[in-house]
C-alpha cells in the first residue's frame, strides 16, 4: 500500500476544518473516519498489481555510447482496470529513461512500454525490479506490487579507433603489392618477376630468369600472410588509472565538460583498459584484413578471457563481445602466469603484443626480468598508454607548488624512457602513446613490422 500526495493535501484540509470547529473533538473523528473510509474505498477498488503478468523484449545488445530500446509487456488479466504509475528500475550507470512510466492496463488487455538505456559504462547491465503502483478512483492511496522481469544488456566497446582503419588499410594494400613499390625484406614470400627499373635493388635480380628472358628480371616480395598475433591485455591494478579525456560522457557528466575553474581539475577520463582495448581492436581488425590469424588473452592472476581461432569475418563481433565484461582487478598482475598461459598457447613463433604499463617499479619486479623467455621464442611488442597529464604537469612554473610537480614529472618521464631502452636492450618492441594515440600508432608498429618481414 502506497499514500498519494492528495492524501496528504486532503489531511492538511481536515486540519484546518478541526481548528475552526465549534467541537473539534468531533471534527477530528469525523476527518479521520472519513480519511479511513476514502484510503479503504481506493485500496477496495483499485487494480490488482500481483496477478500482472510482464515480460520483456528488445536489444541486448548496445555500444558504449549509444541508445538501446527495451519493451516491457504489461499484461491485466484481472476484472479491474489498473491506473497508476509503473518503475522499471535499472543500475544508474545503464542511463534508463524515463525513470517512471504511466499505466493503464484496462481488464483482459496488454499494454507495451518503452524504457530507453544510454549506458555510460561497458558491461552487462541487469534489470533489477519492476515495480507498479495502482491507483484507485480517488487517487488518495495505490495497491503497489514489485515482479521481478530479468533481462540484460551488454554494453560493448565502442571502436572509436575504427576511423584509423580505412588509412591503416591502404598502406596495407600498398605492403601486399597492389601498388608499384613492391617490399622485400626477411622473412617475406615470394610474389612475381618483373622487368628491372631503375632504383630497384640489385639483391632482388633473378639471375636465371635474367638468362632465359634475355634482359634483367627482378623478384618481387609481398609480406607473409597466415601469421599470428597474440594480443595480450594486462587487466591488473595498472589498467584501472584514468587518464585523458573520456570520449563518451561518464555518468551525471556532459559531452565535453571543461575543467572545473575553481579546481582546476578536469572530468575523469577512461581507464587504461579501455583504450587498451580499443588499439586491440584496431590491430586485430588490421591483422585478419592482413590475412593473419589473431588471438586474445586477458590476464591478471589468471585468465579473464581467452579467443581463439575467431575467422577474419567474426573476430571483431568475438572481440568486442568478450572484451565487454572485463573490468580492471585491483590486484598486482602475476607476470610470470601470463608469461607461462602466452607461452602455453602460442607452441610457434608469433607477434606477441602485450598491452600493459611501463611501470618502471611494477615492470623490474614482474615482466622484466621474464623477458628473456618470451623474446627467444616469439617477437614481442610491449604497447602502453601514458598520461597526458604528466606532460602538463611538467610544464608547470610559478608556484612552489607547480614547480614541485613539474620535478615530479620530470622524475616519472626519465624512469619512463629509462625502462623503455631497457625494454628495447632486451629485443622487445615499444609504444609508448597518449590515449588518442595509442591505437593508430600500434597500428602503425604493426605494420612496420610486417613491411621489415620480421613477422
Amino acid at each position: 500500500m502506497a499514500l498519494t500526495g492528495r492524501a496528504g493535501l486532503l489531511a492538511a484540509l481536515g486540519a484546518v476544518v478541526v481548528l475552526v470547529a465549534p467541537r473539534p473533538d468531533l471534527a477530528f473523528g469525523g476527518v479521520c473516519l472519513l480519511l479511513v473510509a476514502l484510503v479503504l474505498a481506493d485500496l477496495a477498488l483499485a487494480g490488482g498489481v500481483r496477478p500482472l503478468r510482464l515480460r520483456r523484449s528488445g536489444d541486448v545488445a548496445v555500444r558504449l555510447g549509444q541508445s538501446a530500446r527495451v519493451e516491457l509487456i504489461v499484461e491485466n488479466p484481472g476484472p479491474r482496470r489498473v491506473r497508476g504509475v509503473l518503475r522499471d528500475a535499472w543500475p544508474p550507470s545503464a542511463g534508463a529513461s524515463p525513470r517512471h512510466l504511466a499505466l493503464d492496463v484496462p481488464a483482459g488487455e496488454r499494454r507495451r512500454l518503452v524504457t530507453t538505456l544510454t549506458p555510460t559504462r561497458r558491461g552487462d547491465r541487469e534489470a533489477v525490479t519492476v515495480t507498479v503502483r495502482a491507483l484507485g478512483p480517488f487517487g488518495l492511496a495505490a495497491r503497489q506490487g514489485t515482479h521481478a522481469v530479468p533481462w540484460s544488456v551488454r554494453v560493448l566497446p565502442p571502436f572509436l579507433s575504427r576511423k584509423h582503419l580505412p588509412s591503416r588499410l591502404a598502406r596495407l594494400r600498398e605492403l601486399e603489392g597492389r601498388h608499384p613499390a613492391l617490399v622485400r625484406g626477411q622473412g617475406t614470400e615470394f610474389d612475381s618477376l618483373r622487368e628491372y627499373v631503375v632504383g630497384d635493388d640489385v639483391r632482388s635480380i633473378d639471375w636465371r630468369a635474367t638468362a632465359r628472358r634475355r634482359d634483367v628480371v627482378v623478384r618481387t616480395w609481398r609480406p607473409e600472410r597466415d601469421r599470428r598475433v597474440l594480443i595480450v591485455l594486462d587487466t591488473g591494478r595498472t589498467s584501472a588509472g584514468r587518464v585523458g579525456a573520456a570520449p563518451i560522457p561518464q555518468a551525471g557528466q556532459a559531452a565535453g565538460t571543461p575543467a572545473d575553474p575553481a579546481t582546476g581539475g578536469t572530468p575523469p577520463g577512461w581507464p587504461r583498459l579501455d583504450w587498451s582495448m580499443d588499439a586491440a581492436l584496431l590491430l586485430g581488425a588490421l591483422a585478419a584484413r592482413a590475412g593473419d590469424r589473431v588471438d586474445f588473452l586477458a590476464y591478471d592472476r589468471e585468465v579473464r578471457a581467452w579467443v581463439s581461432g575467431a575467422g577474419r569475418t567474426e573476430l571483431l563481433s568475438v572481440l568486442v563481445n568478450v572484451m565487454a565484461p572485463i573490468e580492471a582487478e585491483l590486484i598486482e598482475a602475476d607476470s610470470a602466469g601470463m608469461v607461462a598461459a602466452v607461452l602455453a598457447r602460442a607452441k610457434r613463433r608469433c607477434l606477441v603484443v602485450v598491452l600493459t604499463d611501463l611501470n618502471s617499479a611494477s615492470l623490474e619486479e614482474g615482466l622484466l626480468p621474464l623477458l628473456p623467455q618470451l623474446s627467444s621464442r616469439h617477437l614481442v611488442l610491449l604497447a602502453a598508454v601514458s598520461d597526458p597529464q604528466v606532460a602538463a604537469m611538467a610544464r608547470g612554473r610559478g608556484t612552489p607548488e607547480r614547480v614541485y610537480d613539474a620535478a615530479a614529472a620530470e622524475r616519472l618521464a626519465a624512469d619512463r624512457r629509462a625502462i623503455t631502452a631497457r625494454l628495447r636492450r632486451n629485443g622487445v618492441e615499444v609504444v609508448d602513446a597518449l590515449p588518442d594515440d595509442i591505437a593508430p600508432a600500434l597500428a602503425d608498429a604493426y605494420l612496420a613490422l610486417k613491411a621489415a618481414g620480421r613477422l
